[in-house]
């Protein structure tokens, strides 16, 4: 049933990549292996290519991170110090983000633990700034959305059997944050994921209009219509896609750009059953493609059908993950430039159950830092 609750390297590699035009710096972060853990990869030796800007690092206590020119990406660190304190990752920009919030702040969350994220959202709601929360209907009861509710911030639960999986926030409908990145303590420390920050009215409309369709119109789910407004468009030379799901037909869409892969497909996958993303890999790996991915050892163990063993027999160079926590990341990487990031697993729950999102960047450096994280979550990874 749906809810109202009142209103009242670390290691920095700095290259020149060369492009049609004068040469710009790309930058990645690379942490170094520890002791004992995977030393080899399937990557390239250097983790860079190619792109048409500057990216500049962004430093993170606990974490990794890179500006552009409309874009910020995140990754998590749980191996890192600051991780073991619960500070000084991502949330911490995004934080920074709501307290400079001046009009609204519009959160849709799978689940919400982070106190950095609570104290931002009720310090925004106490300077007059609207603050609207859509979550998943199980986790309304959690502490701290029963704190925003207490503040008089109104959430609105999606009440159906499939998942509210969405982690989206909207800001001043002029920016939009979007990744795999739960809005929680061990979404933030403990386990692998992403993050980006998006500068444009456009992608923040898309992300409105997802948003308003569920806190004011009730409709989730395989309920939801397709009404994304700007579904592809370019900024500042960069092409995306903005995808929803169930509505807008994600698979379609990857599997469309899947088949046009040329020379590498890297994936880091929190669940991956859907069969038919795993054919396209397997086929192009038999056509001589690069294709390598990293998936969450407890999601290979406990799916049906995971796409996990027939990767291995088809000699795919495919592995699970090290990491203690989840490897939460739902990423695609095709040849070196174009990224699939956001909520959506790769499977038919995500396709045809579940609110989800999708943004896909076109561009190589983009596509560097992904591959940095790759790298990162390779290097502890196991058979």
């Amino acid at each position: 049933m749906k809810r109202w609750l009142p209103v009242p390297l670390v290691l920095i590699l700095a290259v020149l990549a060369c492009v049609a035009g004068p040469a710009v710096p790309i930058l990645v972060t690379v942490a170094p292996p520890a002791a004992g853990t995977r030393a080899s990869s399937t990557l390239p030796p250097a983790t860079v290519v190619a792109g048409s800007h500057a990216v500049e690092p962004i430093p993170l206590q606990a974490g990794y991170g890179a500006r552009g020119s409309f874009y910020e990406v995140y990754f998590t660190d749980p191996f890192s110090p600051g991780a073991g304190y619960e500070e000084g990752g991502p949330d911490q920009p995004l934080a920074q983000a709501i307290d400079e919030a001046r009009i609204s702040v519009d959160m849709a969350a799978y689940s919400l633990s982070l106190p950095s994220i609570r104290n931002a959202l009720l310090a925004a709601n106490n300077r007059g700034v609207r603050v609207r929360v859509v979550m998943e209907s199980t986790n309304l009861d959690d502490e701290v959305p029963q704190q925003l509710a207490g503040a008089g911030i109104p959430l609105m639960g999606d009440g159906r059997e499939g998942l509210m999986h969405d982690k989206f926030v909207v800001i001043d409908r002029s920016e939009v944050w979007m990744g795999s990145m739960n809005f929680t303590t061990s979404g933030t420390y403990a386990d692998n994921n992403n993050l980006v920050r998006i500068h444009s009215t456009q992608v923040a409309e898309d992300y409105t209009v997802e948003f308003e369709e569920m806190f004011l119109d009730d409709m989730f789910g395989p309920d939801a219509v397709a009404v994304n407004p700007h579904p592809t468009l370019t900024i500042g030379g960069i092409p995306l896609e903005i995808y929803f799901s169930p509505d807008d037909g994600v698979a379609a869409h990857v599997l469309e750009l899947l088949r046009g892969a040329k020379k590498s497909i890297y994936f880091m996958a929190y669940s991956f059953t859907a069969d038919d993303f795993g054919a396209v890999m397997r086929q192009k790996a038999q056509e001589g493609l690069i294709v390598s991915g990293v998936m969450e050892k407890d999601q290979v163990a406990s799916n049906k059908g995971t796409e996990y063993d027939p990767f291995v027999a088809a000699g795919l160079q495919v592995y699970q993950d090290g990491n203690p926590g989840q490897m939460h990341h739902k990423v695609i990487i095709i040849d070196d430039q174009i990224v699939v990031t956001g909520s959506y697993n790769f499977s038919l729950s995500a396709e045809k159950k579940n609110d989800e999102n999708v943004v896909i960047f076109v561009d190589p450096a983009i596509a560097a830092q992904y591959l940095a994280e790759f790298e990162r979550v390779l290097r502890v990874a196991q058979r």
